[in-house]
């Protein structure tokens, strides 16, 4: 099969629905290139900003990885679920009626700096060479490292009685899955993550993204290169 040789970067709006994997083969199908690779996975139930390598940009992977990331997330009250997001099955629900804008704020404003955070089960993250989803899809809980990131502000952008959405800068490696269920903590009821939407990666950002549907057949077009 021929291949055409194509290399730079697409911005992509990736919608609801999809698995980021499954955007990168869309994506390698309609230009009908060999290596086409995502710097850093959006679940199925988020949408947002992906930057995708094509050809020899791929080898730039890393770079891409490591920058920090901004995202807005809506955050329901009194419900979490095995997964943090509504794709899992509900385990426990409380009460939330003590809640206020002015404790969400300050609650919020205790996860600014550098923080550990564990990994949930729900996601990509491999050890021992397999991916934790893999193992809470059959049930299986094991333990996970916490580990180093840093959130640099988190903006109450919405409060409502059941819920509250929120703007987070961030650095690369954050579960906001998990910063939802964490600041529930902290707030003493149950919290799960009901949207989240990546709006910035590094200096890029989500108005520049193209939607799939705007990516046409063998049409390089679409790249973008950048200096390194």
């Amino acid at each position: 099969m021929q291949y055409n040789d194509f290399s730079g970067l697409i911005l992509v709006n990736k919608p609801i629905g999809i698995t980021s994997f499954k955007l990168v083969h869309i994506i390698k199908k309609k230009l009908n290139v060999k290596k086409v690779g995502h710097c850093g996975t959006l679940d199925p139930l988020a949408s947002g900003l992906m930057i995708i390598l094509v050809g020899k940009y791929t080898k730039l992977q890393d770079k891409f990885m490591k920058q920090d990331k901004v995202y807005y997330a809506t955050i329901k009250l009194g419900i979490k679920t095995d997964s943090g997001d509504l794709d899992g099955k509900i385990i426990s629900q409380s009460n939330y009626s003590h809640i206020t804008k002015e404790s969400i704020e300050q609650t919020c404003n205790k996860f600014i700096g550098n923080i550990q955070q564990i990994p949930p089960m729900f996601s990509a993250l491999k050890v021992n060479g397999q991916k934790l989803y893999e193992l809470a899809r059959k049930g299986i809980t094991i333990e996970r490292k916490s580990r180093g990131i840093t959130i640099y502000n988190i903006d109450l952008v919405e409060y409502k009685k059941d819920s509250f959405s929120i703007r987070v800068k961030c650095s690369s490696g954050t579960y906001i899955r998990t910063l939802a269920q964490d600041i529930g903590t902290e707030l003493n009821t149950d919290t799960v993550l009901i949207n989240l939407v990546r709006e910035e990666i590094g200096d890029y950002k989500l108005k520049d993204a193209i939607n799939i549907d705007e990516i046409k057949e063998n049409d390089k077009n679409c790249l973008l290169k950048v200096d390194f």
